[in-house]
């Protein structure tokens, strides 16, 4: 195998082994990732902020070369934070290798692409015509609260963007949107001998929810995007709550409502589609009331099949691009201007689970990708074709 595998695994095993789960602070690892873009001539921007329970939290935004161009010609994007672990997973953050995957928390998702952006930035010898960006960003697991930070400030900006996330390395050109509302029913507590003394605000949330559903599978499914699987904005309700006891009618009822809007579609429409149902239910049910709050917006992300970082990355792969599902820090860095494209070592299907693992032969193509991609965007072949 490569000779870069080595040092790849070790970094890798360096990131894996700093517990940066997004209640804790990520500061350790941009220090690492810091020390090492220094040493090679990057100049190093720490962005802190805190979350939402005081904690602080660090963007990392280190640039090299180009003259002092105001974007960068590539950003290379990978965020810090990794999803909670289960405590009986001992080797969680012990990077350990077994069938020629390595394994570990984050190791997927996405430290595995940050080993490989750090060894690709700081081992590119090439005269760099554009600046090259490395930027790594906090809290992308909770709600890319870290991109959305450097969005509000204005950093980060580059005219190509490679967003690190596990997709096998195929490159995906877009993504659906993320969108959160919660419900509130109200009813009126009572005995349960006695319903008509009372109003349940379980059944009146069934009747919301049975609404919900029928809109969900008619009127959502019209607007397409072919593109997509499944092709259309889907809807979700998985949490609610409600009621104090068995033989008390309930006098609350809440439940959480996701939807994943297609792009072009406005990420307001399921929203929309709430307050009908709410406007509905009040008019033909006196005493009726609810409330609706939206929680999240994430929008969705559509860049060009033939955009430039699109065809790039599927030549150096030889992989078509394709849509996904899930969300990324894409919209925010085409927020700062980018045209971006989601590509990375590791599978989205082991990431977040007990055992994740990342190929060994995915972080060695994927740094020699990158650094590919660097000569293409930034170096002597910034005019050119090849790469």
């Amino acid at each position: 195998m490569s000779d870069t595998l080595p040092e790849l695994r070790a970094t890798l095993s360096e990131l894996v082994a700093l517990d940066t789960t997004s209640s804790r602070p990520n500061a350790p690892l941009v220090d690492l990732a810091s020390g090492r873009l220094e040493a090679a001539g990057f100049q190093v921007e720490r962005v802190r902020y805190r979350d939402e329970a005081g904690v602080e939290k660090v963007n990392l935004v280190a640039v090299k070369g180009g003259g002092g161009e105001e974007r960068a010609g590539l950003a290379l994007v990978g965020h810090t934070d990794c999803v909670p672990y289960d405590a009986a997973w001992t080797e969680a953050l012990r990077l350990t290798e077994r069938d020629g995957r390595l394994y570990g928390r984050g190791a997927c998702d996405t430290k595995g692409f940050i080993a490989c952006a750090l060894y690709a930035a700081t081992h590119f010898t090439g005269r760099l015509k554009a600046p090259l960006m490395v930027l790594l960003t906090a809290d992308e697991e909770v709600g890319c609260e870290g991109a959305k930070h450097l969005v509000a400030l204005g950093k980060g900006r580059a005219r190509h963007a490679i967003v690190g996330e596990p997709t096998s390395l195929v490159p995906v050109r877009a993504h659906k949107g993320y969108c959160l509302a919660e419900v509130e029913v109200q009813g009126r507590e009572g005995h349960s001998a006695y319903p008509d003394e009372g109003a349940s605000a379980i059944f009146r949330a069934g009747r919301f929810l049975q609404k919900l559903e029928t809109l969900a599978r008619t009127r959502l499914r019209e607007e397409r995007d072919e593109s997509f699987e499944p092709p259309f904005t889907t809807v979700n309700v998985g949490l609610i709550s409600g009621g104090k006891a068995p033989n008390v009618i309930s006098g609350a009822c809440r439940f959480t409502v996701e939807w994943r809007p297609i792009p072009r579609q406005p990420k307001e429409r399921v929203l929309e589609l709430l307050e009908s149902i709410r406007h509905e239910l009040v008019r033909d049910e006196p005493g009726y009331e609810a409330r609706i709050r939206l929680l999240r917006t994430e929008p969705a992300v559509d860049t060009r099949a033939d955009a430039e970082v699109v065809r790039v990355l599927a030549e150096l792969s030889g992989n078509a691009p394709i849509t996904v599902p899930f969300g990324t820090e894409a919209p925010q860095l085409t927020e700062l201007g980018a045209q971006a494209v989601v590509f990375g070592p590791g599978d989205i299907r082991v990431a977040h689970q007990t055992g994740e693992y990342v190929p060994m032969e995915d972080l060695v193509r994927c740094e020699a990708y990158l650094t590919r991609a660097i000569a293409h965007f930034c170096g002597a072949a910034i005019q050119g074709s090849t790469y």
